[in-house]
């Protein structure tokens, strides 16, 4: 988005307030003054997600946490459950990660498994490897044992209803508490288009203590919200868009607030075409196999051959077509056989089987985006 379409939308929402500079990211994405090191990793898609425990005290009616996730205790590293931070560091290795995102729920709430994470993390990719948290708890003994394990920025997410009165909250001491430990120190929360006052007073909160940033998304529908932002009259911004309409037109008006703190809008676009596709790409450049075809965006691409015995279709195509056997994936998991996508274009009208070109996610869960039949004799 360039300076003179943000001005547009400024100017539809009345706004004449003092013009700052503002540094433009891909996909509508926008800050002032320095970007948070957590965030600048997560812009080049180099940050492992490790949701360490859906639970959380509060009942957020915006929350996006998905199903499977949401008030479970659950250990999540990137798309992959995982039993054990030895899983998360090969999800780590796997994706090349230069940092850490820890979410939940909140991770707070299972401060023992964060800090030993946290601990686990710095032992194996070393103190540069910078871990940022997500939080909603103040409990001060959970902050000093997350700092104490190596923790290297916390973003606080106060409750909606506290917003307006923050300095007469226990969040005055948990972020005093923070700084004084050594971490970078900031507040995370949803652009609530109906929200703007409460958003002024909690940016000013944020001034006032002098903290590092605050960083405000845009609010987007999710499986597990939508009825809770249908029922307050949201709708999408566009047919192609997950984000709820105004809200990226008030985080953009609240950039221009004059005060010294950092702030940064990230919209839903640029959380899954520029952080999501970054990280899926890295991971990809590492799993991908001899058969398999990178895309740009980060997706793989393979044949696929539908079949009750792929072990000796394996053998039959090897034999009767001369295909190399590293051209051919036994996949025990889905119980199907994978061949090169070039070699399986030749060679399809020939199979009595039913075969596909196949596209995938890099991921563990290996989410499948597109499937595209080829013809057979």
């Amino acid at each position: 988005m360039n300076d003179s379409a943000t001005s547009l939308q400024l100017a539809r929402t009345g706004y004449r307030g003092p013009v700052k500079s503002i540094r433009r990211m891909e996909k509508g994405s926008a800050y002032t003054g320095r970007l948070p090191p957590g965030c600048v990793l997560c812009r080049k898609g180099a940050k492992l997600v490790l949701l360490v425990t859906g639970r959380c005290m509060r009942r957020c009616g915006y929350c996006p946490l998905s199903s499977q996730k949401r008030g479970k205790d659950v250990f999540y590293a990137n798309e992959r459950r995982i039993g054990s931070i030895s899983e998360a560091i090969e999800e780590a290795e796997l994706m090349d990660a230069l940092g850490t995102g820890i979410t939940g729920g909140d991770p707070l709430l299972t401060a023992d498994r964060t800090a030993a994470s946290i601990r686990a993390l710095k032992k194996r990719f070393g103190e540069s490897h910078q871990i940022h948290l997500y939080a909603s708890t103040t409990d001060p003994r959970r902050i000093d044992m997350v700092a104490r394990a190596g923790l290297d920025e916390i973003r606080f997410h106060p409750p909606l209803g506290s917003w307006k009165r923050l300095d007469k909250t226990a969040f005055v001491d948990a972020v005093a508490r923070s700084k004084k430990a050594g971490l970078c120190v900031g507040l995370e929360v949803p652009a609530l288009p109906d929200r703007r006052s409460e958003l002024l007073a909690l940016i000013g909160f944020a001034d006032d203590k002098e903290l590092d940033f605050v960083n405000m998304n845009e609010l987007e529908f999710s499986e597990t919200n939508w009825r809770a932002l249908r029922a307050r009259g949201f709708d999408t911004r566009d047919d192609t868009s997950s984000g709820v309409a105004g809200s990226e037109d008030l985080a953009l008006e609240l950039l221009r607030t004059d005060v010294d703190v950092p702030l940064h809008y990230c919209s839903s676009a640029f959380k899954d075409g520029v952080q999501l596709r970054r990280r899926i790409v890295r991971r990809a450049r590492n799993v991908i196999k001899p058969h398999e075809l990178l895309t740009d965006d980060g997706t793989l691409l393979k044949g696929v051959v539908e079949t009750k015995t792929p072990e000796e279709t394996a053998r039959m195509i090897s034999s009767e077509f001369g295909v190399p056997r590293r051209l051919l994936w036994v996949d025990r998991d889905k119980k199907r056989l994978e061949v090169a996508p070039w070699v399986l274009e030749e060679i399809a009208s020939e199979l009595s089987l039913q075969s596909f070109i196949v596209e995938e996610y890099p991921t563990a869960d290996r989410l499948e985006v597109e499937r595209e039949p080829l013809r057979r004799r």
